[in-house]
Parts: C-alpha cells; sequence; structure tokens
C-alpha cells in the first residue's frame, strides 16, 4: 500500500495507527501518559505495524507526477490511498477547485486501470448541507462537476447522527453508507465509533 497523506505527516499517520491498533487514547500516546497494560499494548501494536506494506508519503500536491513517481518505486504495489482529492494536484493546471477535483480523479482512475491498482480516494463533501431534514451524505454532496459520481466503482461514506442531532441518535452509532457499488448492491452497514481510540468497528 501506498497511502498519500495531504492532512498529516507520515509520523503523525503512523501514531494515529499506533492509538488505533493498540486501542489507545492519541492524547495519552502523545504524552506519555501511559499505563502498564497500554503500554504493552502499544507495543504490540508497533511490532504488528513494523512488518506491513506500507509506503506513507507526504502529499505536497503540487504536481500529479508526485503520485505516478511513487508508485514507481514502490515494489508490488496494490493499493494507493489518497488522502484528499482536494489537496491532490491535477495533471494539468486549472484556476477552479471543482475543475482540479475532477481532473484528478480522472487521472487517478486512469492509473488504476493502467496500472491494475486499487485506488481509495478521501474526498471532502463540498456540497453538503446540515441543515437540510436528512443531512445524511448523497453522491451529489460530492461536487466535482460530478467526476466523482461518474468514475468511482465504489462510494462510501459516513454518517453520525450525533453530530447533526446531538443527543437524539445513540452515541458513537455509525452508518457506513454504500451510495454507489458499480459491481454489487448499495446500502448502509452500522458501525460504532469509539472517538478515544480513533476506532470505528462493526
Amino acid at each position: 500500500t501506498l497511502y498519500f497523506s495531504g492532512e498529516m505527516s507520515p509520523d503523525r499517520v503512523m501514531e494515529r495507527a499506533l492509538a488505533l491498533e493498540a486501542k489507545a487514547s492519541i492524547d495519552d500516546l502523545r504524552q506519555g501518559r501511559l499505563g502498564d497494560a497500554t503500554r504493552a499494548a502499544v507495543g504490540a501494536a508497533a511490532l504488528r505495524l513494523r512488518d506491513i506494506p506500507l509506503v506513507i508519503k507526504p502529499l505536497l500536491g503540487a504536481d500529479f507526477e508526485e503520485v505516478v513517481t511513487a508508485l514507481d518505486v514502490v515494489p508490488r504495489r496494490q493499493l494507493l490511498v489518497v488522502d484528499s482529492l482536494q489537496l491532490a494536484a491535477a495533471p494539468r493546471p486549472s484556476a477552479r477547485l471543482e475543475e482540479r477535483v475532477a481532473l484528478a480523479v480522472r487521472a487517478l482512475k486512469a492509473l488504476a486501470v493502467e496500472r491494475d491498482l486499487a485506488v481509495l480516494a478521501v474526498s471532502q463533501l463540498s456540497h453538503h448541507r446540515g441543515k437540510r431534514p436528512d443531512p445524511r451524505p448523497t453522491l451529489d454532496d460530492l461536487g466535482a462537476l460530478g467526476a466523482i459520481k461518474q468514475n468511482a466503482d465504489a462510494v462510501l461514506s459516513i454518517y453520525r447522527e450525533e453530530m447533526y442531532r446531538p443527543g437524539q441518535g445513540v452515541e458513537g452509532a455509525t452508518e457506513l453508507i454504500v451510495a454507489k457499488n458499480r459491481n454489487g448492491p448499495t446500502g448502509f452497514v452500522d458501525l460504532y465509533f469509539y472517538p478515544q481510540w480513533i476506532r470505528f468497528v462493526d
């Protein structure tokens, strides 16, 4: 897996992975406030993460070729993660963000087909309006001139009712919505979110 992060440095990504894998509080991990059991869990998580085939690189967003070049040096690449589309460079210049994202989406889809590669791209919901009667995200919320909606084989979105209607939903209850699935059914999966571990579980 090649993971491009425009949101965090590679060290911060691994720090989060450690906390998630060890079920440890990210704040406690950063500040060294770990009890014996948690320290042992973090140590075991570090050993598991050490040997996984994962390369994390910063997403600089200056040139789309940074993605192509990085793929060329990663052996046996099977999955490319881009976090996020809004921070990825388009293959050609454009003044408008929506058009840049659309161009990046099309370029990533072409790369996936050409390299026989799975691509997971994170996107913000640029057209989402939380005040509407049903705030669950839809395909149209993705914007990008419809390029994500058109090119993606699958679109997954996360909905936590407590974010929009505090006190009304079950705390931590989450829907993983399958809004598009070119090769299967749509629908949703119930998840639970543990904010202290930054972890979603079935």
